[in-house]
């Protein structure tokens, strides 16, 4: 054992998965604590080995837990301190953050300059900031309280935070800003893309708050979780790849904020275009299009909405030299009948095989997009984008590009749904009259989405589809009972709400 009169402490291992946050556990009589002053929720430095993090301290009452001399880590902050237990680790005081000024100043209104934001992101990068800071300057910056320049300086700033990757020639690449269920479009438009000899290094993201992220679903039949060297073999290989960017750490202070974001529930354009613009930037794209559904239970729920961040989002494109192309589509209702990882998969094969039952507004929809990066990028000309995207998929080289880009990854492997499953019956007669997406896809994750990748629903009730007494609405799908019987009261409570049937 360590002196008691030195900073170093023995890690025990505890077990408490703390999300994203580095957590220290210390006792309330800890030797440190009591020579240093330390109290709950203080932030300290975390050393071992030479490798530090900074962790929120939370205070331990019951002596029973640990030991005099012990302190125990978040499963977060001891990988990422890469200590094991019984090692030993130092706790010293973390100077003041300088760049708070910057953010109390932002809260009053201020405008900041270029150095500031840059400031503010190594500093969110570094860990320096408590969960509770980071929400003070994402409402800082919420609403319309950053100019078009602030924009492009946050924007920038992000994109130096990280990683980045480089490509010769024109790369593309596509993002949704989000708000529905399904709408996984992205492999498909990868595999049509790639198929047409361009380079589409495409990154997505995993579930936060939503029944799947792209990330999520591409794990049902491949690998997801690629390192730079894997995606640069792969993209030199096939031309595209479908990886799973929190991996890689392009534009890290993105996924920070976003995690907060989402608690917050907010999602103010200046956030939402510096995070979509600096994770493209960051991986070399040059060429990118924006889809913006838009719906009242969608992420952008007016077309003034999305004319005001289509315009903000064009002038920080024009600031960062990349050609930008944005595409207003229906947000009113899910796209595609899958919802959750492998439902979500099961619609992409079908799609990609040309099968007759694939959902008709996902094909288009990928078509479409696919579409606009073909004329954009001049591969065809400026109305021949969808036909030359159709011709892909018509004949087959999207679906053997797609099994291609997987093979590189490392497996292809058929997508499997839960053993569970209800079907929900519709009582009478009428149509389809609104859907909320929000609450669908509450249902969604109650069934166990995305944790459990075969949960889920399938979606057989578009918008103003005629409904006859008995007609099945949605399938629900799940990995275990107890998870098929939450969503099933779920369902009871507010049936009305989620499908309206008129």
């Amino acid at each position: 054992m360590e002196p008691n009169h030195s900073n170093n402490l023995k890690v025990k291992s505890i077990g408490i998965d703390t999300y994203r946050e580095n957590t220290i556990y210390m006792r309330h009589d800890c030797h440190v604590c009591v020579a240093e002053g330390f109290t709950a929720l203080t932030r300290v430095i975390v050393s071992c080995g030479g490798k530090q993090i900074i962790a929120t301290l939370n205070v331990i009452h019951n002596s029973n837990l640990l030991e005099h001399g012990e302190a125990a880590l978040s499963m977060e902050a001891m990988e990422r301190l890469n200590v094991k237990e019984g090692d030993f680790i130092g706790v010293s005081h973390l100077p003041p953050v300088e760049s708070l000024r910057s953010v109390r100043a932002k809260l009053y209104g201020q405008s900041l300059e270029p150095e500031a934001y840059q400031d503010i992101i190594r500093d969110i990068t570094d860990g320096k900031y408590s969960n509770i800071e980071l929400a003070t300057f994402i409402a800082a910056c919420s609403n319309d309280r950053l100019k078009t320049e602030e924009i492009i300086y946050l924007t920038k700033a992000m994109i130096h935070s990280g990683q980045k990757l480089s490509w010769p020639g024109i790369v593309v690449d596509k993002h949704c800003v989000g708000g529905l269920p399904g709408n996984r479009t992205t492999p498909i438009v990868v595999s049509i893309i790639a198929a047409a000899g361009l380079t589409i290094p495409k990154t997505s993201s995993r579930a936060i708050t939503s029944p799947a992220g792209t990330a999520d679903t591409v794990e049902t039949f491949t690998n997801a979780n690629l390192d730079l060297i894997a995606i640069r073999k792969v993209v030199e290989q096939e031309g595209g790849c479908m990886a799973w960017g929190g991996a890689v750490k392009l534009s890290p202070a993105d996924d920070i904020l976003i995690s907060i974001e989402r608690s917050l529930d907010l999602d103010s354009p200046a956030q939402l275009i510096a995070s979509v613009l600096s994770k493209k930037a960051a991986a070399g794209s040059t060429h990118v299009v924006i889809d913006i559904p838009v719906g009242k239970s969608a992420k952008v729920r007016t077309m003034e909405e999305a004319v005001h961040v289509k315009d903000l989002m064009m002038s920080v494109a024009a600031a960062i030299n990349m050609t930008l192309d944005v595409v207003f589509t229906d947000g009113q209702q899910p796209v595609g009948r899958g919802i959750g990882p492998a439902l979500e998969a099961l619609d992409i094969i079908a799609v990609l095989k040309g099968n007759k039952e694939a959902p008709i507004d996902l094909r288009d929809r990928s078509l479409k997009l696919a579409g606009r990066l073909l004329e954009m990028t001049g591969k065809t000309s400026s109305n021949g984008g969808y036909q030359m995207a159709f011709s892909i998929l018509e004949k087959g080289e999207a679906w053997k590009k797609f099994q291609a880009i997987c093979q590189a990854q490392g497996r292809f492997t058929e997508p499997t749904v839960g053993q569970f499953r209800y079907e929900v019956i519709s009582n009478k007669d009428g149509v389809v009259a609104n859907i909320d997406n929000r609450k669908l896809a509450k249902l969604a994750k109650l069934c166990g989405a995305p944790h459990a990748p075969g949960a889920g629903i399938l979606f057989m009730s578009p918008l103003y589809k005629k409904i006859s007494k008995g007609d099945v609405l949605l399938i629900l799908f799940a990995q275990s009972k107890g998870e098929l019987e939450y969503a099933k009261e779920y369902l009871k409570s507010s049936p009305e709400t989620i499908l309206q049937i008129v």
